[in-house]
């Protein structure tokens, strides 16, 4: 049986192209709709934008989902008539004979609940009316309202389009929401590079819909987002979508408050429909009888279900963080509230909020992430989080700003190449003043260089509106204005305000009769708030266009004060600071800085952060030239800023908390120091600040500077930074364009792996050599990374997995590798890792393809003996085109094993060899060695057959000798290491270990003497509470208890430059630190032991004979 949805369809079939051509046009027409059906019910028009691109098909969607299946039919017949198809009328379905079913059953999934389809009567005023028909006419009023608005939250007479300038959103499901009360335009800096994971994006449509997928009931609904991410433009679009009947069709009515409104009704009283009436002029076609009915009837029903409401409800409150109202939470209520009769506001809203008022109604608020705290989240069944712009939707969006596509392309690959403002684009307002800004460099000012950070971008906005608004008021008037709105902004800032009213604006010397003066003439950074005309000389209110406006005005205005008085007003005292005329010493740009610095630095939560980026930013020469007509011409001293620089590094060094430092690093990159990135890898090195210690939002703080930086990383060494699983995710996006991932010895696991993988499969993926040795992945790590190797876009052609704890098991993963015909591997070690021969079996399958290219393979110390030998000679001679390079060192391939492969390479390392090296784990690699006793300090006492040694209270009588320490309680060990060694040491107390070069100085309390203080030793200093590497003066902290054990290994391997240390415990082996190097000559294990401690070389030739011994 045909549907009715699809009759529809197939009437439009029949259509010639022209004929359904003027179909479409007819549906377009707001006049012909309202009277295409006579003597019934008028039908909207549908939007251009809607049916510009639709097909037939689009077309019978549209319709459906805007008037509903009976509305479809109706509109369909009397346009038919229209265009002469009378023929096609008669084949439609008699509308008055098709069954109630029917209608239910061909609804479009437009949110349509069949509740809502009984057309609900409204018995009060007389006649009854359905509330399908009071929906019809608020959706109508509702589109009038927002199908238009002001781009940028001005007041700009030009209007636009919601629908052609709006652009989605990222919106996430917001979890367990912490309150977080760092400025805001930090939190969106790094929350645009936070650390891979599992995010559940909600479409807008969708905000009261649970994101695990499964029906709960929801009522109340808090989205929050920093300002000008987007919140307004998001409940605009959500509106304008129910009123075009798109989305959500199953809500009867939405009343959008706004807290600024709500803000001047303080202490007034109410009925619910009588504040309606007030504060949304589009309900005036419903009165306030009807509305009181609907109240009631939901009041009085006992429900608490939106889902099972007789009349579904959706209140939206938007702007909880400019809510200036008395909410008390806390207060107990002893009585039923009365819908119908008068109430404060304030108790209006309350009892909205805890459901205790229209229960079974729906409720959104909006809101700051600092202000979300004013409602308990008990009270609050879901939260979402608007995050902006992702970089799609940024692209978008210049795209939809300018028509001319090459401007587009050209502003779009500027913003790219410049990281901090590319990140700073998650937030919608600033990808309009971004678009503002450059749009006019471009046009009138070829060959100039645009503006890369956030005080050059925002100094050029500035300029840009002055250059309007001299053309029409003068350079005199239009400096008045920009001073006056500064003094404005700095005081407010100061107090913490965004929202000013008309006693604020008389404290800051503004003239009232100016004051809409100022919102029209610089419309695009200061507004009057929209409110009803007879409430215009009660509660005007105003405020900048968005927060960083108002603290780029503030800063400016420090500067100006400056620059015109050599007035320092970050000194004030608070009683100067009451009376605006207070006096000012003379000062320096020196002094400003630093009381700034000091007070920013002052603020818990860093609301003076920005502010303090845009006041160092100004006093740059390039900026302060773009606004000379309010500034001067007058050269800015350079030794001001680079004393400011001096000033700010020596704060750094202090102890402040890591928000507080990372805002500085913001502050000299805007005073254009190109330091950055190394002080900010010596601060990390210094151990103030590293990944135990770091929240995820002071590591994308970390992440945003790195990425802010213009200097190239072609290699990525974690080690650098965090050597762990944390630090890898945060630090992957700063290093995407790196061509080495140097990641030895950083502790990741299989989970580590697998966040390789996207980056290595990704098309941008630019990584050649991969270091990995020394780690723990399981079998899932490992065959995900192979299944990584084999996607045509990975690009590694050297792989390094030493000491991996790999077994046979992983190889025939790489074994796919090494015969995948997409793999790019030239290079792969494996070496020290237990593959045995039935592993190196498998391999050599891979190396027997004719797709492999693989060169160089390192299988050194991997339990191979002849069997694997003569596996790996098969496949040579299978495939000898490729393979260069073959290391078997320390295994035991035997005389029999190592001659056919001399065969098939030039020079195949089978040396060191013999049957010593089949034994799993380091401890193969261990030799005797003996404390020297002519290199001790006198103060040492050995013990044991030297191999013990502690510090005593009594000097020895040793003889004198050029070998030995004299100053530093230090010594030794006889045997010169190369080759690879492995010792362990029991250790008591304070206890230094590690290995020298035998020319390390023996006298003196200098660095030159210490053991690892020099370019000539390393060593791994054990206490109690922690682990620290020392070499050549760096010292770095080792973020791994000591737990219940002592014992600590070392591992040399001299031909390759590394000297690796690990904690031992009865069962585990957890790699410590490696130390890389290029070793010209043999090195000597040595210990720097502290007062009564003592160290003990532990005798390991039983022990390795029941045990293996593996790093993990």
């Amino acid at each position: 049986m045909t549907s009715l949805k699809e009759t529809l369809w197939l009437t439009l079939e029949d259509l010639r192209a022209e004929e359904f051509k003027q179909l479409k046009w007819h549906l377009q027409q707001a006049d012909i709709m309202h009277t295409i059906v006579p003597h019934g019910e008028a039908y909207r028009a549908i939007p251009t934008t809607r049916l510009e691109k639709a097909d037939r098909q689009d077309t019978v969607d549209q319709m459906v989902q805007i008037y509903n299946l009976r509305g479809a039919l109706e509109v369909t017949r009397g346009v038919l008539i229209k265009i002469n198809r009378n023929d096609l009328v008669q084949q439609l379905p008699n509308i008055t004979a098709t069954s109630k079913a029917a209608w239910e059953v061909d609804v479009g999934d437009v949110g349509i609940s069949s509740e809502n389809r009984r057309d609900l009567m409204v018995p009060v005023p007389k006649p009854p009316q359905p509330i399908t028909s009071y929906q019809k006419m608020l959706q109508s009023n509702l589109q009038n309202r927002f199908i238009c608005v002001h781009e940028g939250l001005s007041d700009m007479e030009d209007k636009k389009l919601l629908d052609d300038i709006y652009t989605e959103l990222y919106i996430t499901d917001g979890g367990n929401m912490q309150i977080n009360r760092q400025h805001e335009v930090r939190q969106i800096e790094m929350a645009a590079r936070q650390p891979a994971k599992i995010e559940i994006s909600v479409k807008p449509s969708d905000i009261f819909k649970h994101p695990s997928g499964k029906y709960r009931p929801i009522r109340t609904v808090l989205t929050n987002g920093i300002a000008g991410i987007g919140k307004t433009f998001l409940v605009q679009k959500f509106i304008l979508d129910w009123a075009e009947g798109r989305n959500n069709q199953d809500v009867h009515l939405i009343f959008p408050f706004t807290f600024r409104q709500l803000n001047l009704l303080k202490g007034k009283r109410f009925c619910l429909a009588k504040l309606i009436h007030k504060c949304i002029r589009e309900t005036k076609d419903i009165t306030e009888d009807a509305l009181n009915y609907i109240f009631t009837t939901l009041q009085t029903s006992g429900n608490t279900n939106y889902d099972k409401s007789k009349f579904k409800l959706l209140f939206v409150l938007d702007g909880l963080d400019e809510n200036r109202l008395q909410l008390d939470f806390t207060a107990k209520e002893t009585k039923v509230l009365d819908v119908t009769k008068s109430t404060g506001v304030e108790g209006l809203l309350m009892n909205l909020i805890k459901g205790t008022l229209l229960p079974s109604s729906r409720l959104w608020i909006t809101t700051r992430p600092a202000a979300a705290n004013q409602i308990s989240l008990e009270l609050v069944d879901m939260v979402s989080e608007v995050r902006g712009f992702t970089d799609p939707q940024k692209e978008e969006y210049f795209t939809k700003k300018f028509s001319h596509h090459g401007h587009a392309d050209r502003i779009i690959s500027h913003i790219r190449a410049s990281r901090s403002l590319y990140i700073m684009c998650y937030i919608p307002v600033f990808c309009w003043i971004t678009a503002t800004v450059l749009q006019d460099v471009l046009q009138t000012s070829e060959g100039v260089e645009l503006p890369k950070t956030l005080t050059e971008m925002y100094t050029e906005f500035l300029a840009f509106q002055m250059k309007q608004t001299k053309e029409k008021y003068g350079t005199k008037k239009c400096v008045r204005y920009i001073e006056s709105l500064a003094k404005l902004a700095f005081h407010q800032l100061d107090k913490g305000n965004i929202i000013f009213y008309e006693e604020d604006l008389k404290h800051s010397g503004i003239d009232l009769s100016e004051a809409s003066m100022y919102s029209g003439v610089f419309t695009q950074i200061f507004k009057r708030e929209r409110w009803r005309k007879k409430d215009k000389e009660k509660g005007r209110m105003f405020s900048f266009v968005h927060l960083s406006i108002q603290e780029f005005l503030a800063a400016f205005y420090v500067q100006l004060s400056l620059v015109n008085g050599s007035k320092n007003v970050m000194a004030e005292s608070q009683a100067v600071s009451r009376n605006l005329g207070g006096f000012f010493c003379k000062t320096s740009a020196t002094e400003v800085h630093r009381s700034a610095i000091d007070k920013a630095l002052a603020s818990p939560e860093g609301h003076l952060d920005l502010f303090l980026r845009f006041l160092l930013g100004l006093s740059l020469q390039t900026n302060k030239d773009l606004l000379a007509d309010l500034l001067g011409r007058k050269p800015m001293s350079p030794s001001s800023n680079q004393e400011t620089i001096q000033y700010i590094k020596e704060k750094i060094e202090q102890d402040l908390s890591p928000e507080r430092s990372i805002n500085l690093f913001h502050c000299l990159n805007e005073l254009n120091d190109h330091s950055l990135v190394e002080d900010i890898q010596d601060y990390i090195s210094s151990g103030c600040i590293f990944q135990r210690y770091l929240t995820p939002a002071q590591w994308s703080g970390l992440v945003f500077i790195l990425l802010s930086s213009e200097k190239k990383h072609d290699v990525f060494d974690l080690k650098k930074y965090s050597a762990s699983h944390g630090g890898l995710l945060r630090l992957l996006p700063v290093f995407q364009d790196s061509t080495t991932y140097l990641l030895s010895g950083c502790n990741l696991s299989d989970t580590s792996f697998k966040a390789l993988v996207s980056v290595l499969t990704s098309e941008q993926s630019k990584v050649r050599e991969l270091d990995l040795s020394s780690n723990n992945p399981d079998d899932v790590g490992v065959t995900a990374l192979s299944a990584a190797l084999e996607n045509p876009c990975c690009r590694v052609e050297s792989l390094r997995l030493s000491a991996c704890n790999l077994s046979e098991g992983n190889c025939d993963s790489l074994a796919s590798v090494l015969g995948s015909g997409s793999s790019n591997l030239r290079e792969l070690d494996l070496g020290d890792n237990n593959l045995q021969d039935s592993g190196v079996k498998l391999l050599a399958a891979g190396l027997e393809s004719p797709h492999c290219t693989l060169e160089s393979l390192r299988l050194s110390g991997c339990l191979v003996t002849e069997e694997g030998c003569a596996s790996l000679a098969s496949a040579l001679s299978s495939n000898p085109s490729h393979l260069r390079e073959l290391d078997l060192s320390y295994n035991h391939p035997g005389v029999s094993g190592a001659a056919p492969l001399s065969a098939g390479l030039d020079d195949p390392r089978v040396d060191p060899s013999g049957v010593c090296w089949l034994k799993s784990g380091l401890r193969k690699y261990a030799g005797e060695l003996t404390l020297d006793l002519n290199t001790a300090h006198r103060d040492l006492v050995l013990s044991d057959g030297n191999r013990s040694v502690t510090k005593g209270d009594d000097e020895q009588p040793y003889p004198d000798g050029p070998e030995r320490f004299c100053d530093v309680f230090q010594l030794l060990c006889r045997e010169g290491l190369t080759g690879r060694r492995y010792w362990e040491v029991e250790w008591k107390g304070r206890v230094w270990i590690g290995a020298a070069y035998s020319g390390i100085s023996r006298s003196g309390k200098a660095v030159h003497c210490l053991l690892g203080g020099n370019e000539k030793s390393w060593c791994l200093e054990c206490t109690d509470d922690a682990y620290y590497s020392w070499h050549n003066k760096s010292i770095t902290s080792i973020w791994f208890h000591p737990l219940d054990t002592t014992r600590v290994a070392a591992y040399l391997d001299w031909p390759a430059g590394t000297l690796s240390f690990y904690r031992l415990s009865s069962d585990t082996v957890t790699h410590l630190y490696t130390f890389y190097s290029t070793f010209d000559e043999p090195v000597y294990p040595g210990f720097w032991i502290g007062l009564n401690c003592s160290a003990t070389l532990c005798q390991m030739e039983e022990e390795a004979e029941e045990e293996e011994l593996s790093p993990v």
